[in-house]
């Protein structure tokens, strides 16, 4: 199974996707629980849910392997991006619930988690900056959406119902101040979902590691609640007629951006 799955398009949009894939190599399913075999933790569909990618011209990178093989959105030094509050490692032992997701005795030591970041975490990482480097000389600068996804409630990492779209620019670090205006904006201009900015989710270890502003990368972390597109218990059913709605307001909401990157981030000829 390839780590990594590239889908190089020729616009300034790079959509990472790095909690989509539910792949498990063999030697480390063999030892997960019953309760780790459901990849409960996987941003389902994500992929599908943004199928209009091509659209946009925007070059998709796309994980294969599942967050508990190895978390591509988390510090590999292993710094918590939320101190205080409750969150997972970059080879992750538990479910967001705290539930144990390996047999007894075989969750993976710290020798282990480094081989899994050689073979599985920069891989996805080098390919990722290549393709936001290659966007960046074509276009003189780059615009990064992260894109995930999470179950609406979830106790143990935030209180009551999540709002359905959850904006993150790190406290606007991460991006131009257009740009997260813009997103807000389209997110305003609609009624059929709740969000917010810089809520719960101020953006990940990859919208906060390539988000340079001043180097031409602005960087969007994008989490979405997944009741607004899915069933979110097994067997995880994508809802097409939720989606559908959902799906209409992303897009929306990705064109304004673009179109404020456009405006205000074109080098001018």
């Amino acid at each position: 199974m390839e780590v990594v799955e590239i889908t190089p398009r020729g616009g300034p949009l790079v959509m990472s996707m790095p909690h989509t894939g539910t792949g498990l190599p063999k030697e480390i399913a063999a030892r997960l629980n019953a309760k780790g075999r459901e990849l409960t933790d996987t941003d389902w569909w994500i992929d599908r849910l943004y199928d209009f990618a091509s659209a946009f011209e925007a070059t998709t990178v796309k994980a294969n392997l599942s967050r508990y093989v190895i978390d591509l959105n988390r510090n590999p030094g292993g710094q918590s991006l939320y101190p205080g509050q409750a969150t997972t490692a970059l080879c992750p032992t538990e479910t967001f619930d705290g539930e144990p997701i390996y047999d007894e005795g075989a969750a993976p030591t710290p020798d282990e988690t480094s081989r899994r970041k050689a073979a599985f975490f920069d891989p996805y990482h080098d390919a990722l900056a290549r393709m936001i480097e290659r966007a960046k000389v074509r276009h003189g600068f780059v615009v990064l959406y992260d894109c995930h996804s999470i179950r609406s409630v979830v106790p143990r990492l935030f209180e009551g119902t999540l709002p359905t779209i959850n904006i993150g620019t790190n406290d606007g670090k991460t991006c131009a101040k257009a740009l997260e205006v813009a997103a807000f904006t389209a997110c305003k201009a609609q009624s059929d979902f709740s969000f917010v900015a810089n809520g719960r989710f101020k953006g990940g270890w990859i919208t906060r590691h390539y988000g340079r502003p001043d180097k031409g990368v602005h960087a969007i972390q994008v989490e979405l609640a997944q009741s607004a597109y899915m069933e979110e218990r097994p067997p995880w059913t994508f809802d097409e007629t939720k989606a559908g709605r959902l799906r209409a307001v992303l897009r929306s909401m990705i064109g304004s951006i673009m179109d404020a990157a456009d405006r205000h981030l074109r080098p001018a000829l």
